[in-house]
């Protein structure tokens, strides 16, 4: 009977050993929904301010360095391409500096409207560029073939004598 009782004891507490322990009941409802969950992760929350402008003077940005190995164009040496390179990366930035230090700056809409005589009267309207502002171009594009240069400060005609 004790060798019964025992088998019986063994079987019982091997059955249970493998037996799923039971759960709690959970919950499948959701607290908010999966948009505004996965619209609520601010994934850039580290490095909030990485995109704006200027921000690649804070980042670990440079020119590589070269080895045994780099590629060195025919007709310089190692220190004269890295001279090269370094004056290169000098001027990117300097430049980079140069366009940081304009950012943010704008044209006062208020300004603008006031110098081009909007408020006064309507005859912006009849001008060749109806009040728009007009950029500067290195070249003559209104048609005409006056070869006389421009820096001479003699225009077409200018310094001509009309013979009748």
């Amino acid at each position: 009977m004790k060798t019964s009782m025992f088998v019986i004891a063994a079987s019982v507490a091997t059955a249970s050993a493998f037996a799923p322990a039971p759960k709690a009941p959970t919950s499948t409802q959701l607290n908010e929904s999966i948009f505004k969950k996965i619209s609520n992760m601010d994934l850039w929350a580290p490095v909030a301010d990485s995109n704006d402008y200027g921000a690649r003077g804070k980042k670990n940005l440079k020119t590589g360095t070269l080895t045994d190995r780099s590629y060195i164009p025919a007709g310089l040496t190692k220190a004269q391409y890295e001279k090269v390179r370094a004056d290169e990366a000098a001027k990117k930035a300097s430049n980079y500096q140069k366009n940081v230090a304009k950012a943010g700056v704008f044209v006062d809409y208020t300004d603008f409207y006031l110098k081009r005589g909007t408020d006064e009267n309507g005859d912006w309207m009849k001008r060749p560029n109806k009040g728009h502002l007009m950029a500067k171009t290195k070249y003559d594009w209104s048609g005409e073939t006056n070869n006389t240069p421009t820096w001479t400060g003699l225009g077409a005609g200018i310094g001509k004598k009309n013979k009748k």
